[in-house]
């Protein structure tokens, strides 16, 4: 065990013995004195801790120092009522204090214990009550600024950790405050009714055991009790001083000596006024003059002195600054920070400042927080930090997203316009600046606040320009979101997966496949939009394939059709028909002719006639479905899908093309044609 330990249990251990046994006076002298001092000690270090969570411990010490001095006072009784003598420091308190008048002693004790119960144990109870049920209230704003300061840069992912653990720290402090307060208040009350059973107790066995009349019984005990009484009470009033202090801060980053002199001394304006006030009331009333003109004089005095002080200050702090700045010139550029790319960025033109200032009303930040939660949810993976950027080098409308420091996207909008779009059926027309939305290249005008309610009640989809902001980031992340998958972020996966499967996580990593093979699994199907929230039946379909062929290629087909009732749902409806182009039997045998296998993996061999062929069959069968108003799907055999999915991809990166293994029972197609070559 370490000293500390060992002296925390002997503390307790001590205390726990004085209810048991009679303490001897010198002792009891020893271990007084020794509850004083860490009364005191209690007291200054809440005075000058410069955070609460410095004292994190305090309910626990309250505790602790309240069995103590209940023992210390059981004791003093057992010898109080049993010998007459409870040591030296018990019989000076009660006389000293007292000055040897029985009456003056007992007004000082009532005097105490009406402080520490009527004022200081109700105001900090008070306190400590409000604090931890405004603390508990406040938790939920201070975790979204914690998240905006990240998504904006302004904190790293440590810091961000280290605040939320701090908030947490708090409101567990303040909460045990609001409960530990009553230990004081009851040790308090308990003193009281101690003190009043040692008088009764004492005069009883003063006058039946003893043979004492009743007068010297009195004198005595009750003495020795007030004396008991104050040498208990006064390190409990020490520590509930101590208690409001610690609760009362206003600061929890301030040292409390600076700040209090600073406050109530720091502004020279108010000490000339208080010192012409007292000097006047010493000159023109009865008061005594000497006192109230002089202390009057020593405040006008201070006042000049504070002055001088803090004009001196000001200059050195002027030379400071240029110091620092000269010394920043001339220090060499840390250019290590220049290397860090960030996954996601959104910079935008100062004109656009609004949205993102929540000090503005914009609630650009809190919408990054749901895109990362948006797209948590719809793929089951956690994006990256999004970082949101001021950029004067832009026009003050215009915004731009870069992935991995590149920019992919950009737009632009009008501050105090909205957004209308014709969704296909309107007919009238509005009027308003042309534009196209930056998502989906759709045409669309920019209108006033006047004309929104006129759009909506015509059918025009409006939409204000955070939400345009925010669909164009979450479309980016969609289209990209393959890229931003690390093989750090697949070990995060693996690991939570790991908690609840182990037994499946060791068999197939690593034994089976590699982090990066399983990296490249999850980045196929996550390209092509296919959520890899279902983590536990991926992991299960290529431990079950894995052994047959590490081809990720392939694997990642196996897995794409023990996920078929995902992928049905995402772009199928159970309860209509959907109509989709198939491919030409002979263009899948052709294609499956052409496909070389090498040790780095398959890839499709097709004459570039062929391939122009087949191509131009599939945007003349697409345009079919689009002037139906159909998404555009082509289904085909799983063993072509993957090489089919490759041979289109560079001319339609978003086309949906589906293997009939990927297609739940319940799904009802129609074929609406069929791509040749």
């Amino acid at each position: 065990m370490k000293k500390a330990d060992i002296g925390v249990a002997l503390y307790l251990l001590t205390a726990i013995i004085m209810f048991i046994i009679t303490v001897p006076p010198g002792i009891l002298d020893v271990l007084l004195a020794f509850n004083i001092a860490i009364a005191l000690l209690i007291l200054f270090r809440c005075m000058f801790t410069r955070e609460v969570l410095d004292m994190s411990f305090f309910p626990t010490i309250l505790l602790f120092t309240t069995i103590f001095r209940i023992a210390l006072n059981v004791s003093s009784t057992k010898l109080i009522l049993g010998t007459g003598d409870p040591g030296n420091v018990v019989a000076t308190f009660g006389e000293f204090v007292g000055g040897g008048d029985l009456i003056i002693g007992i007004i000082i004790f009532i005097i105490l214990i009406m402080i520490q119960f009527m004022v200081i144990n109700k105001g900090s109870e008070r306190v400590a009550e409000v604090t931890a049920r405004f603390t508990l209230d406040a938790m939920p704003g201070k975790q979204m600024a914690i998240d905006a300061d990240l998504n904006t840069g302004a904190i790293t992912d440590e810091e961000a950790k280290r605040r939320r653990e701090k908030i947490q720290q708090e409101s567990s402090f303040f909460g045990s405050m609001d409960g530990a307060v009553k230990y004081v208040k009851g040790d308090a009350l308990a003193g009281l009714l101690i003190t009043v059973v040692n008088i009764v107790g004492g005069i009883a066995m003063g006058v039946l055991r003893q043979g004492m009349d009743v007068g010297a019984a009195v004198d005595k005990y009750t003495i020795l009790t007030i004396g008991d009484g104050l040498v208990s009470q006064i390190p409990s009033l020490l520590i509930s001083l101590s208690t409001g202090i610690l609760v009362t801060k206003g600061s929890k980053d301030a040292d409390f000596g600076n700040v209090l002199m600073n406050q109530l001394f720091g502004l020279p304006k108010v000490m000339y006024l208080v010192g012409i006030t007292l000097a006047t009331l010493g000159l023109i009333t009865p008061l005594n003059n000497i006192v109230f003109v002089g202390i009057g004089m020593l405040f006008v005095i201070s006042a000049r002195m504070m002055e001088s002080t803090i004009e001196t200050a000001k200059i050195e702090s002027e030379a400071d600054m240029d110091e620092i700045e000269a010394e920043e010139i001339r220090q060499p550029e840390n250019v290590n920070s220049l290397l860090q790319v960030d996954p996601i960025e959104l910079e935008f033109g100062y004109g656009i400042i609004p949205l993102a200032d929540v000090n503005q009303g914009g609630d650009l930040l809190d919408r990054v927080v749901m895109i990362r939660r948006q797209v948590a949810l719809e793929l089951g993976m956690v994006v990256p930090i999004i970082r949101l950027r001021d950029n004067i080098q832009l026009n003050p409308n215009q915004y731009i997203i870069k992935i991995k420091g590149i920019q992919v996207s950009e737009g632009e909008i009008l501050f105090d316009h909205y957004m209308a779009m014709n969704p296909g059926f309107v007919e009238e027309e509005i009027t308003g600046i042309p534009t196209y939305e930056p998502s989906f290249h759709l045409p669309a005008i920019w209108i006033t606040e006047g004309q929104r309610e006129r759009a909506e009640s015509l059918g025009y989809t409006v939409v204000d320009p955070p939400s345009i902001i925010a669909t164009h980031l979450t479309e980016v992340i969609r289209q990209h979101v393959s890229e931003l998958l690390t093989r750090q972020d697949v070990q995060n996966l693996v690991n939570n997966l790991k908690d609840t499967n182990p037994v499946l996580v060791d068999e197939l990593i690593p034994k089976v496949l590699g982090l990066g093979e399983v990296q490249k699994v999850l980045q196929n199907l996550l390209k092509e939009g296919i959520s890899i929230r279902d983590l536990l039946t991926i992991f299960e379909t290529l431990a079950d394939y894995a052994s047959t062929s590490r081809d990720t290629d392939i694997l990642t087909e196996y897995v794409r059709q023990n996920l078929k009732r995902a992928i049905s749902s995402k772009f199928f409806s159970p309860r209509e028909t959907t109509s989709v182009v198939t491919l030409d039997p002979a263009l899948e045998q052709e294609i499956m002719k052409s496909v070389k296998q090498t040790e780095q993996g398959a890839y499709l061999s097709l004459d570039p006639e062929t391939s122009r062929s087949i191509i131009k069959s599939v945007e003349t069968e697409i345009k079919k479905l689009e002037n139906m108003g159909k998404t555009p799907i082509v289904i085909t055999s799983p063993i072509v899908r993957i090489y089919f999915k490759r041979l289109t991809e560079e001319y339609y990166r978003d086309l949906i093309i589906i293997s009939y293994n990927e297609i739940a029972n319940d799904v009802e197609l129609q074929s609406v044609g069929m791509i040749t070559a």
